[in-house]
């Protein structure tokens, strides 16, 4: 339970920070997530609202990626686990408890999708000073990966463009 709170808290203060971030007052440039073992970085002016993973229906004939939609403030989404959509095919081992854990990250509201994308765990705000070097994402790359981030301790960061995501062909295409 004790967990359930924390993850509570840590959710509400990232929103508070994400809100500050887009009104000006913090200079971070994007939402770092983890999701398959893997981290990510979503562009805050790309990024929406953040909120726990809970109550997917699921939608038969769909891709396995595709969770199913949920309801959040009103509105229905389709929830997309990103790590499964992007590495297709790799069968990630997920339990009940991890899936109680992990959260979605819905599209911002410039993009007009009504999308959101489960991510194991949220990493906080980052700003471009966090990162020690940066390079082009690796060849063969699909066109949403954005520039590949190392920090100082040597961990690599893949950047989403959460734009060109929202208008790939295969992320669009959700029935099975």
């Amino acid at each position: 339970m004790a967990n359930r709170e924390a993850l509570r808290d840590l959710q509400t203060r990232l929103a508070s920070r994400l809100q500050a971030a887009r009104a000006g007052a913090v200079t971070a440039s994007w939402l770092a997530v983890t999701a398959g073992g893997v981290d990510y970085l979503f562009p805050l002016s790309q990024a929406g609202e953040i909120f726990p993973l809970a109550n997917v229906q699921l939608v038969p004939y769909t891709q396995a990626w595709f969770l199913g939609v949920t309801n959040l403030r009103g509105g229905l989404y389709g929830v997309v686990d990103l790590a499964l959509f992007i590495s297709t095919g790799v069968k990630l081992a997920r339990t009940e408890q991890s899936l109680t854990e992990s959260s979605v990250v819905t599209f911002g509201a410039t993009l007009e999708l009504n999308c959101a994308l489960m991510v194991d765990s949220l990493c906080g705000l980052r700003k471009p000073e966090a990162f020690a070097s940066s390079s082009l994402p690796p060849s063969g790359s699909p066109e949403y990966f954005g520039n590949r981030f190392t920090d100082p301790e040597g961990i690599p960061w893949q950047e989403i463009k959460l734009q060109s995501l929202s208008q790939h062909p295969e992320f669009l295409s959700i029935s099975a």
